[in-house]
């Protein structure tokens, strides 16, 4: 694509966040049609200090993609983007900056305090489109009041509908790098984590290809194949039956619309829209009620008793560990450190265990999750760990407790997916894999005994439970 450097009419910035792509970009179509543009990402230092260092490595991987795919004339400025922008502004004499606008807590903050200061200097800020098919608070009640609940969500979501996606820019007049200062991309943060029964101890976390063209090489692996079976395989994390899109879509290297475009009117097609509309539902939660980021949905489950002393601290560090005993814990937590990512149905066992056999805070589990998934958003993590935690948006949430063994059973019925992640167990008969405690033979060497008994467990946080409710 080649690099025009002259104008027609205004001078514009593209600010890119949460999108690193070219196609289906209406906030930088809008700003090649303003004029001459200079493509700017800022690093934020406090998304620096959030991110873990998979997210941030694969952040950067995207960034360089989408700098390949601009002739190298992404501008990057490390510093607070409430300072950057506006004083870049000024520097290329923009008249205009242009994004995707951002509906979490902080990046709309953080855009209102931008758009502030730019208008000081007549310069605008000028929000076209969103990590989303259809923002954050625009599917209502008949009422005017936001959804609770998915399924109406879900419902009015899709009713509503959503735009053709864009296709990328053709002819793109830029003035970006080299001309202009750039800070540059900096260098990855170490990729080593220490995994529970590696001989090496440690290893580097094995990350998705970055980039628009290997997101929809991997869709179209996805589609040509497990999508025709998604309805029936989606929860067995035994088999390669999810999109794993999920760390594209975080960083807006793929849009959802691009994904919903693929779909036709099909059972299997139908539930991998569903999943796209759980991101959007949540948004659209976060959107309304900020503070639940890390408080409780429901006000009266902060009544519930969860344990925080020493003794919970040591129990939290062995779940974080994947040494918990129970094997599809164990796997989905060394799977998350060896690869950024966790299949979705074992998120929701691993999350289950914290809080209704150790009795830990869901928000501890939240930021452990969000140090080390590639895929951590906010929203879509927070709103999801509270959904199993009955803090969230569930209609009959708090006595759905997930037995591991007997959830492991049913969707990992070989064991296949345990023994990939915890290799002491690859001599257990498959009828203890997930169970190894009760095989004759006893624990095999190097792994752990359970750390609790689930029954037991089971019954005191239903215990719990009823002190809030009386049930």
């Amino acid at each position: 694509m080649a690099l025009e450097v002259a104008g027609t009419m205004g001078t514009s910035i593209i600010w890119f966040r949460r999108d690193l792509r070219l196609a289906d970009h209406p906030a930088l179509h809008a700003a090649l049609a303003h004029g001459t543009t200079t493509p700017l990402f800022v690093l934020d230092p406090l998304f620096v200090k959030r991110s873990g260092a998979a997210r941030m490595a694969f952040m950067l991987r995207n960034l360089r993609a989408l700098d390949v795919s601009m002739n190298r004339a992404v501008v990057v400025r490390h510093g607070d983007p409430l300072d950057i922008v506006p004083r870049f502004a000024k520097e290329v004499g923009a008249d205009k900056v242009f994004i995707s606008a951002d509906f979490a807590p902080y990046g709309s903050r953080r855009d209102n305090d931008v758009e502030a200061r730019l208008k000081t200097m007549n310069v605008e800020l000028v929000r076209v489109g969103s990590p989303y098919a259809v923002n954050p608070g625009t599917v209502r009640k008949p009422d005017g009041t936001p959804y609770a609940v998915f399924t109406p969500f879900s419902r009015g979501w899709i009713a509503h509908g959503w735009d053709a996606p864009l296709p990328a820019p053709t002819k793109m007049n830029l003035r970006g790098a080299p001309d202009v200062k750039c800070d540059g991309i900096p260098a990855e943060p170490s990729l080593q984590a220490a995994l529970p029964g590696m001989p090496s101890g440690g290893t580097d976390v094995a990350l998705p290809i970055a980039g628009e063209q290997a997101a929809w090489a991997r869709w179209e692996h996805f589609a040509s194949d497990a999508l025709s079976r998604y309805k029936e395989e989606r929860n067995n994390p035994d088999r390669d039956g999810c999109s794993m899109l999920s760390p594209y879509l975080r960083f807006g290297v793929l849009h959802p619309r691009q994904l919903l475009a693929e779909l036709k009117p099909d059972k299997n097609h139908d539930h991998y829209r569903s999943e796209l509309g759980w991101r959007e539902f949540y948004a659209d939660v976060l959107h309304h009620q900020p503070h639940t980021t890390w408080k409780n949905l429901q006000p009266k489950m902060s009544a519930m008793p969860v344990d925080t002393d020493a003794k919970a601290k040591q129990r939290f560090a062995l779940w974080c560990e994947g040494r918990t005993g129970y094997p599809i814990v164990d796997a989905g937590m060394r799977q998350m450190l060896a690869t950024g990512w966790m299949h979705n149905r074992v998120r929701m066992i691993v999350a289950s265990f914290l809080v209704k056999d150790l009795h830990l805070p869901w928000q501890w589990g939240a930021k452990f999750f969000m140090m080390h998934l590639v895929d951590g958003d906010i929203a879509s993590n927070n709103h999801g760990w509270q959904w199993t935690a009955g803090t969230g948006t569930d209609a009959a949430p708090y006595f759905r407790i997930f037995n591991p063994a007997m959830q492991a059973e049913k969707f990992d019925p070989t064991g296949a997916y345990v023994r990939t992640w915890i290799p002491e167990l690859q001599d257990v008969p498959d009828k203890f894999v997930h169970t190894p405690a009760e095989n004759p033979a006893g624990v095999p060497k190097g792994y752990v005994a359970p750390m609790v008994d689930h029954g037991e467990e089971r019954d005191e946080a239903l215990r719990r439970y009823k002190l809030v409710t009386g049930k």
